[in-house]
Parts: structure tokens; sequence; C-alpha cells
């Protein structure tokens, strides 16, 4: 690698050899996710990857993709950059559960300003460990200088999976009926979408983000802020496993209105009790200092539920004990009702 210089493309703004050291440095952090399919190659030019698709009649490959979207600006403005990976594979790896499908393999794509391999890797340290709590393989990525077109401190963080389901178990909404149970899986906070809305609220690029705020129980706003968003990988696999589940919803942007729908067929909507919910005091907090309507804080965040799940009603209690234990303290927020509106909060 020592013989892999170029004087005139450093002169450019690219250093090829801190792109070196940033690989050396992040190994150690991708050896964390090895799984039973990935195959070893770090720093070649694609990521190998086994697929076992024994017991499966008709297996399915299931991709998605997603950033972490302007989150990053906290990461940045608090000079901490070790959880925001975890925000980027939660993105993508609770996209595909939602169809049932076990996340395989996660690349991620670092586009930044200036390469400084510690912080490169602290990135990766994060996408491992969302890689580790999701079950998934990082098998590669890629880190690209933009001199010219990013400030030097500046980065964007994005990330690919794929996963695999038997196509006979595909989650079918259509099996939804009037009378199911819908249950709230709780966020760990805002995760990663309506962060366009909160910077403009505090004013982010001028805010004292290390303050204790009494309202958000003596926290500062930027360690609640990036709190990274929480992975329902695991225990949802679980909950597959052992009861008969007609939808799920990933709460991300659009919140409540957008999100909980695509789950639900046409001639049949959710029903969900404002009461029943969890919600955080972050969310109490944003819509008091931006003086935000509820109509658009339903329709923005997720409000303290990161992920809705469909099931009928005779085992919903089944459910919520399987989510228990694996971690999760779901609880009922609603029910499926006959009727055009999508979503009707009351």
């Amino acid at each position: 690698m020592s013989e892999s210089y170029s004087a005139s493309y450093a002169a450019a703004g690219v250093d090829i050899t801190a792109g070196y050291k940033a690989v050396e440095l992040m190994k150690a952090h991708v050896a964390r996710t090895m799984t039973a399919g990935m195959a070893e190659n770090i720093g070649g030019f694609g990521g190998l990857f086994e697929l076992d698709t024994a017991g499966m009649q008709h297996p399915c490959l299931v991709s998605g993709t997603d950033g972490v979207g302007t989150k990053i600006r906290i990461a940045q403005l608090l000079d901490k950059h070790d959880t925001i990976g975890i925000d980027c594979v939660a993105m993508c790896v609770n996209d595909v559960i939602c169809c049932g499908a076990k996340p395989l393999f996660f690349l991620d794509y670092i586009a930044c300003g200036k390469n400084i391999p510690e912080k490169i890797a602290s990135i990766v340290s994060g996408v491992a460990e969302g890689c580790v709590q999701a079950g998934a393989a990082l098998v590669g990525g890629e880190t690209a200088e933009h001199p010219g077109m990013m400030a030097g401190e500046d980065y964007d963080l994005a990330g690919f999976t794929v996963g695999v389901v038997d196509r006979d178990k595909v989650i079918d909404k259509n099996k939804t009926a009037a009378g199911d149970a819908v249950i709230a899986l709780p966020s760990t906070g805002v995760h990663s979408n309506g962060f366009s809305l909160v910077r403009k609220i505090f004013n982010i690029e001028h805010a004292n983000l290390y303050a204790p705020i009494e309202a958000l129980g003596g926290k500062g706003l930027g360690e609640v802020l990036l709190t990274p968003t929480r992975i329902y990988v695991k225990p949802v696999l679980a909950l597959l496993e052992q009861v008969e589940v007609h939808g799920i919803s990933h709460i991300t942007g659009g919140g409540f209105y957008e999100n909980i729908p695509r789950s639900i067929p046409d001639g049949l909507g959710a029903k969900i009790e404002k009461a029943a919910l969890r919600t955080p005091a972050i969310f109490g907090f944003i819509a008091k200092s931006g003086n935000i309507p509820e109509r658009d804080m339903y329709n923005t965040f997720n409000m303290g539920v990161g992920m809705s799940v469909t099931v009928p009603k005779a085992e919903a209690d089944k459910a919520l004990s399987v989510l228990k234990e694996n971690g999760v303290d779901a609880y009922i927020m609603g029910e499926i009702v006959a009727g055009e509106e999508k979503v009707v909060l009351c």
C-alpha cells in the first residue's frame, strides 16, 4: 500500500493513502458482523455472500436502501460519529423486515469532503453495530472524497441491504380483517426522519446542544436527537415464527398518515387511540417549541411508535408476550376498522 501514492491527486484534495488507513481501521468493526454466509474480502472489488436457502421452497430476495438524512448534521455539530451508522442500517433493515425478510448483508457508502481515517472508522463502527443488531453481515462499502463539492468536515452516509424470505411466507396484508389488533413497537425517539423541520425549529446551527433541558429529563437536546434508531429485526423475526402477522409498517417520514396505510388493504383503516400512545417527551418539546399542529406532528414524526404490527385479535396477547421476551415492550394502540379513512386518531 505504501507504494500507492499520487502527489498530484493529493494536491487536488484526495489522499488515497487516507483511504487505505481507514480500511485498516474499520476491519475490526467489520469482523464483528461475520455471519455464516460471509466470505472475508474487505478491500476487494465486491462483497461476497453465500446464500443458504435450505428449507425454503421459493426463496425471494428483498432489497432496501436509504440514508440518514439531515440527522447527520447533529452528529457533525456534536462531533460524535459512532452511532449515526446504526441509523443508516436501521432505515434499511427495518424496511425489508416489513415483508418478513431476514436481512442477510449490508453495504455502506460514505461521501466526505476530506477522508479523516479515524472519523470514517468511527462512522463504520456504528454501521457494524447496526449490522450486529440486525444479524446482517457488513460485506463491503465505499468511501469517496469530494473536495470542492463538500466542506472538509462534511459527509453523507447511505446504505443498502439484501434480505431473503420464502415467497409463501411474505406478509400478505390482504389477510387483514376488521377487529385485528394494531400493536405499537416503541421508538427510541425521533429516529431518522423529520430533521429538516427539527433543525429549523431549534435553529440548530446556533443552539446550545449540551445544555440540560428540564422538559427532556435533564438531558441535552443534542444527546436526545442523536439517539440511534431502534432496529426491530430480531424481535419481529421471532414474532413471525410464532404468531400470524397480517401487516407491518415502519414508521418513518410521513409518520402515521403515510406509513400505517401501506400495510392495510382497501376498505379498511386503523383506528388509533391517542391516549394509549407512549410518546417520548422530545415530541411534545418539538411541538411546543415550533408551534406545530397535531396533524403535522403525526404526519412527520413517529410519535414514539417506530413500527406497527397488525395481528388477529385472538393472537394479540401472544404477540405482546413474544415481543416482550425479545426485548420490546410493545402494546396495543388500536384496531382495524371498516371504512375508507386509512388512519383515524381518536
